[in-house]
C-alpha cells in the first residue's frame, strides 16, 4: 500500500516544490538588492517568508497524507515555520539576538526535517540528492547564525538572501525532476538474478 508513497506524494506536489523556491529566490533577492534594510524591516520579511512556505508544507503534507506514511514530517516542518514567522508579527521589537538565534532554530530544525525525509525518500528513488542538500544548506545555516551573534542587520540580510537563494534554487530542482517521475522511475537497477531465475523456468517450460 505504501510502496513509493513518498515519491508518489512529492512528485504529485511539484509544483509546490517549484513555487516554495520561486518564492524563496525572491525573498533572498529583496533581502540582498535592500542594502538600507532596517532590522524592523528584515523581521517582517522573514516572517511572511516563513509563514508563507510553513503553509505550503503544509498544504502538500496533508493533500499527500493518504499516499505518504511519513507526510507528518512536512506538516511537521510547516508548523515551525508558522509558529516562528508569527513570533515576529507578535513581537516585532525583538532584537537582533534573538531574531538571529530564532532563525537559526527555523533553519535547523528545517533541516534536520528534510534530511530524514530525504533518507527515506532515498530509499525510493536512489538517485535523488536534491532534498538532503536543501536539508544540509538549512542545518549548516543555522549553525552558521549561532556562531555569528555580532552581525548586523545589512550582514544578517545578506546571509539570509544567499541561503534563500540556494534553498529556492534546491526546491525547483528538486521539483522539476519529480514532475516526470513514475514509480518504475527508481532509478535502481534490475534484480540480475531473478532475471536469470525467470529466464531458466520459462526455458524449463518450454
Amino acid at each position: 500500500m505504501f510502496a513509493n508513497n513518498m515519491s508518489e506524494s512529492m512528485a504529485k506536489h511539484w509544483w509546490l516544490l517549484v513555487v516554495r523556491g520561486v518564492f524563496a529566490v525572491l525573498f533572498g533577492g529583496l533581502t540582498i538588492l535592500m542594502p538600507e534594510i532596517t532590522l524592523y524591516v528584515l523581521v517582517l520579511m522573514f516572517g511572511v517568508y516563513v509563514i508563507v512556505d510553513g503553509g505550503f508544507s503544509i498544504y502538500a503534507a496533508l493533500t499527500g497524507r493518504q499516499k505518504n506514511q511519513r507526510w507528518w514530517l512536512g506538516l511537521l516542518e510547516g508548523i515551525v515555520g508558522i509558529v516562528v514567522g508569527l513570533l515576529t508579527f507578535i513581537w516585532p521589537g525583538m532584537t537582533g539576538l534573538i531574531l538571529l538565534y530564532l532563525i537559526a532554530f527555523w533553519a535547523i530544525m528545517t533541516g534536520v526535517l528534510e534530511i530524514v525525509a530525504a533518507f527515506h525518500l532515498r530509499k525510493e528513488i536512489s538517485t535523488e540528492w536534491l532534498l538532503g542538500l536543501s536539508g544540509v544548506l538549512s542545518l549548516v545555516f543555522g549553525i552558521l547564525l549561532i556562531f555569528a551573534p555580532g552581525s548586523g542587520a545589512l550582514a544578517l540580510a545578506w546571509l539570509i538572501g544567499f541561503y534563500a537563494i540556494m534553498f529556492g534554487f534546491t526546491m525547483i530542482g528538486l521539483g522539476l525532476r519529480l514532475r516526470n517521475y513514475t514509480p518504475d522511475n527508481t532509478g535502481n537497477e534490475p534484480d540480475q538474478n531473478i532475471i536469470h531465475q525467470e529466464r531458466k523456468n520459462a526455458s524449463d517450460v518450454a
